[in-house]
């Protein structure tokens, strides 16, 4: 099993949760988060005053999957979190080890 854990802007979280829904990803956790990369924040403008604005707003989307299904996860959201403008962001793969679903005690490919 994988997790896929992707950093995205937050206006795409309903845009990736649809391609995910079409490639029959149906589990995953959503985590608003701040950050910066490349794209190293911004200044504003606030009552005259300017201030930098290091992080930046960023939505976290955790998804625990079959290895079979990597590949199009990766799709569905490199495709659909695309703006082609920095800051879209980053997807990072590693491997589960365990799952356990606590309701029932299933355990690895029969909890997810």
């Amino acid at each position: 099993m994988k997790k896929v854990d992707a950093i995205i802007k937050p206006f795409k979280l309903d845009d990736v949760r649809e391609a995910l829904s079409a490639v029959n990803i149906t589990g995953m956790t959503a985590t608003e988060v701040k950050g910066f990369g490349r794209q190293k924040g911004h200044t504003e403008l606030y009552r005259g005053a300017e201030y930098v604005v290091d992080f930046l707003p960023k939505v976290k989307i955790e998804v625990v999957i079959n290895e079979e299904q990597l590949d199009d996860c990766l799709e569905a959201i490199t495709s659909a979190a695309r703006t082609g403008k920095i800051g879209d962001g980053k997807i990072f793969v590693s491997s589960v080890e365990k799952v356990v679903r606590i309701r029932t005690g299933e355990e690895d490919e029969a909890a997810v």
